[in-house]
């Protein structure tokens, strides 16, 4: 464990100005207030805030991060409060331990309310200040680094966050090293068969891989240096994460993966960067397609560097970047490497290298305009998508957008207006569909018309969440207006049956306040829409206002009379065939959705459906996004309730004789029986089988695909 003292000496040989003072006030803190708290692990707590501390070091940065590092469980895990904290050790870093602390003291609906809600706390907290986010990142670090000591439930749910957002915002940061180790920890926790498969592949060939390294080293360093540059020339494996991904993204094997190894090149200035790629293109033939200036064309990050592949020695295909030495500091260490010692509450930055984080204000837009936690997850994973385009404005203005946007999501970029009303678009002066994706270099134009709006189809041509939040508010707005019409005309076909004058109840505020605080609404039109949408009866608002009043007595739809029946049914029986509670009810009408296909175990979220009931979907699912908030109502699954749900899986296996009989086996082995099968085989020596059998919960599935993955010939299990 760091003392005090080779901690402090730590910061004092980069930044000798720094509070140290502070640092060991900190160190002392911290320690105290952790006293006799252990880790999973079995080591006292305060190693983690310790190693957090050391790890922000590494990246250089200022004395009131490393404070911050060492103080950030302190309010969420001890008696120590925000004031107590600010009384210690200042305004400054009391902020950014408070941006770092998780909510964990307020109660939450569920854990990925309680997710999104943190995130959103740490949105707005690093918007004001970058090493909010930076220290968040380093604790993270620290976790995924011992979650080896966490149940396996644990180590599933905290590797796949890493995966979604703190992998992705390390690499907004441009802190390649975070990212790369990030993913691989990722990888191992969530395919913990492809990560020891991928790294015994790795480890033995790497007597062969070395040798080639050091030789294509050698000479492009004698070629380079014959040529008059000063070059540092370096060569190193990449990472696992990378290499079980283009496995992945091409369905092929580890020995068909030919550009495991990447070539890094530093020279002296952005001329010699342009040079030294002349010299590497006239030794080696590059491959067509595979160049990236982000010298001329920096990623938003600010990482810089020529990237091109060529068939090296023995025609092997190999990846070199071309960058300066100050390039390389930043790719190396991100927005670190832009630090500057300022006042406090600056954040560090300058703000002309702030202003590139554009990203930011998009998250901050986000966290404002989308009040459901699970929107505002989904939308924060495709802000932080790796892989970007870059396209021009017919002003000439750069844009940067997650690949697979298309023009949609180009006009809603530049304004809501311009998308709401986008009716066609030019790419490079060619008109194109909608579907459109757009390319690196492409030059957009929108095309408008007043009257056309967006329709539900655009959700299936756009990837952003701008233009997603966009379409769907459109949508629900039009699904409210109907519902708020249908709600009026059943309110009002109900109070004249009972002689009931609404007119004259809109007209007295007094009656109406009374009335829509008793169904816990805003407005009298808010209770309309909860009737439109079946979230409440028109005779319960008519009874309260004229208790034993006579109503009107027509038979319900067909489909409402079908769900009393059924309902009915369920009581005399005491069978209950959906098993989902409601506010702890299970006499409830359910409708399992197809699009996504909820399992036991699943987090479930219920949308009320006028005559069928509720529909459950899974919490993530796509389509959920679309539904009104209004109508969406708390579920859970009943734990009596023995269900039994059909559930798909896609098992990608080498197309070989025996492969699927095996996989037949195995299902047959744990008691599975297999409903429906559709087996194809491709050109690319793979076969793609889809299997449909019947599930009990989401543990027998994730134990089913465990089993599959172990399978010699399998390369690859996904729920459909």
């Amino acid at each position: 464990m760091l003392t005090a003292k080779e901690l402090v000496s730590k910061v004092e040989a980069y930044h000798p100005t720094a509070d140290l003072e502070s640092i060991r006030r900190a160190y002392t803190f911290a320690k105290t207030a952790h006293d006799g708290q252990m880790r999973k692990s079995g080591e006292p707590y305060f190693t983690h805030p310790l190693n957090v501390a050391s790890i922000i070091t590494e990246l250089r940065l200022d004395g009131a991060s490393v404070c911050a590092a060492l103080l950030h469980d302190v309010v969420e895990d001890t008696d120590v409060t925000s004031a107590d904290l600010e009384g210690e050790f200042g305004s400054e870093i009391s902020f950014l331990v408070d941006g770092v602390t998780k909510l964990s003291k307020i109660d939450f609906t569920s854990r990925q309310d309680r997710q999104a809600e943190s995130f959103r706390k740490m949105v707005v907290a690093m918007a004001r200040d970058i090493r909010v986010l930076v220290v968040k990142l380093c604790d993270r670090l620290d976790n995924m680094r011992t979650l080896k000591h966490m149940s396996e439930e644990g180590q599933e749910r905290i590797a796949g966050e890493t995966m979604d957002i703190y992998a992705p915002l390390a690499n907004r940061l441009g802190i390649a090293r975070f990212k790369e180790e990030f993913q691989d920890l990722a990888l191992k926790y969530l395919h913990p068969e492809a990560y020891s498969e991928t790294a015994r592949r790795v480890a033995a060939t790497a007597p062969a891989r070395d040798a080639h390294i050091q030789e294509v080293c050698r000479l492009l360093a004698n070629k380079l240096a014959r040529q008059g540059f000063a070059a540092k020339v370096s060569g190193r494996a990449k990472h696992l994460h990378s290499i079980y991904r283009k496995m992945h993204d091409r369905h092929c094997e580890f020995d068909q993966v030919y550009d495991v190894t990447a070539f890094r090149v530093l020279v002296e200035s952005v001329a010699d960067c342009y040079a030294a790629l002349g010299v590497v293109h006239s030794m080696w033939t590059p491959v067509p397609g595979r160049f990236k200036d982000y010298v001329a064309l920096p990623k938003p990050n600010m990482y810089q560097a020529l990237h091109t592949t060529v068939f090296g020695p023995g025609k092997q295909r190999i990846e070199i970047q071309i960058r300066t030495h100050e390039m390389h500091h930043v790719a190396e260490r991100g927005i670190a490497a832009h630090w500057r010692y300022k006042a406090s509450g600056s954040g560090g930055l300058d703000p002309k290298d702030a202003a590139q984080f554009a990203w930011l204000r998009q998250l901050m837009e986000s966290q404002t305009e989308l009040k459901d936690p699970a929107e505002f997850l989904e939308s924060v994973k495709v802000d932080l998508f790796q892989d970007e385009v870059y396209v021009f404005t017919p002003k000439g203005e750069v844009r940067a957008f997650p690949r697979g946007a298309t023009p949609i999501d180009f006009a809603y970029a530049i304004h809501t207006e311009l998308g709401n009303h986008c009716s066609g678009a030019r790419v490079n002066s060619a008109v194109v569909p909608f579907s459109y994706r757009l390319h690196n270099g492409d030059l957009v134009e929108v095309l408008t018309n007043p009257a056309q709006r967006p329709y539900k189809e655009w959700l299936d041509w756009t990837v952003t969440s701008r233009a997603r939040s966009r379409i769907r508010s459109h949508l629900r707005q039009l699904q409210r207006d109907k519902s708020l019409k249908l709600g009026r005309e059943l309110l009002e076909k109900n109070a004249a049956a009972a002689d009931i004058s609404l007119a004259r109840l809109k007209k007295n505020a007094e009656q109406l306040e009374t009335l829509v605080s008793r169904f816990g609404v805003r407005s009298f039109d808010d209770l309309c829409v909860n009737i439109g949408y079946g979230k409440l009866k028109a005779n319960v608002v008519i009874d309260y206002l004229a208790p034993g009043a006579k109503q009107d007595k027509t038979p319900p739809p067909p489909a409402i009379r079908q769900g009393r029946i059924e309902a009915f049914v369920r009581r005399v029986t005491g069978r209950n065939s959906h098993g989902i509670l409601l506010n702890g009810v299970d006499d409830v009408l359910v409708r399992y959705t197809k699009c996504c296909n909820p399992l036991p175990g699943d987090e479930i979220v219920g949308f009320m459906t006028r005559g069928r009931g509720i529909t459950v979907h899974r919490r993530e699912c796509q389509k959920a996004f679309e539904a009104d908030p209004v109508r969406r109502v708390a579920i859970s699954w009943d734990p009596k309730a023995k269900i039994n749900r059909p559930v798909k899986v896609t098992v990608i296996t080498a197309n070989r004789p025996g492969i699927l009989a095996t996989v037949g086996h195995t299902f047959h082995e744990l008691g599975i029986n297999i409903t429906e099968a559709t087996c194809r085989a491709g050109d690319d020596g793979r076969a793609t089988n889809i299997f449909t059998f019947m599930c009990r919960d989401l543990g027998q599935l994730k134990g089913v695909v465990r089993h599959l993955q172990k399978i010699e010939g399998v390369v690859e299990v996904d729920r459909v």
